[in-house]
């Protein structure tokens, strides 16, 4: 038999589990709860997320690497790399963030208060770091190089989307991703205009 399709399950259990997480805290909150606060079943919850973690990290990361490795194959050549990384960013903050500001502040609330969801948080980066380099290899000259940059993009991400959790401006994320993106580049700018010095190796 197959299972019931549940119109908007996904946000549904999403938006009952950030509210019980926030209320008593994701240790002490279970499926069964979550279920019960969306009007659903635990297996309804089960056939759209593996645990509870996943409430806060699928379909929402598989949808983020699909949209930015994308939009990076489909950017044209003569864009730099670290770009297309950040027009795929763009991209996916305007599908995906712009119009869930609330929910994804208090998403990050919840992480940043639980070591186990801070380490999945890690994962989830390092998954889409890797998908980024592998759509940038075409563009880079060597392997090495798209990982760099692709690590950059995170930077600036990750940056970008502090900010915009916690300002009290009533700003797009995209100019926050812009202002990130600049600020790297004034660094890096100031940092070529030093001399290269060799460290001292006692």
């Amino acid at each position: 038999m197959m299972p019931r399709w549940e119109p908007g399950a996904v946000g549904r259990l999403q938006a009952a589990a950030f509210e019980l997480f926030a209320e008593q805290g994701f240790e002490r909150t279970t499926v069964a709860e979550i279920a019960q606060r969306a009007g659903l079943t635990k297996r309804t919850f089960f056939n759209h997320f593996a645990d509870k973690r996943e409430v806060l990290f699928n379909p929402v990361s598989d949808m983020q690497r699909e949209i930015v490795t994308r939009e990076i194959v489909a950017c044209p050549d003569e864009l730099s790399p670290l770009d297309a990384v950040v027009h795929g960013l763009l991209v996916a903050a305007d599908t995906m963030f712009e119009e869930r500001h609330t929910a994804v502040v208090r998403r990050q609330e919840i992480i940043e208060a639980t070591p186990e969801l801070q380490e999945r948080e890690l994962r989830k980066r390092a998954a889409l770091t890797e998908a980024i380099a592998d759509a940038l290899r075409p563009r880079c000259a060597d392997s090495d190089t798209a990982v760099l940059t692709a690590r950059a993009g995170l930077l600036v991400h990750q940056t970008a989307m502090q900010r915009w959790t916690r300002t009290t401006e009533n700003r797009p994320l995209r100019d926050f991703l812009a202002e990130a993106l600049l600020d790297l580049r004034g660094v890096t700018a100031q940092t070529t205009d030093q001399p290269v010095v060799s460290p001292q190796i006692t």
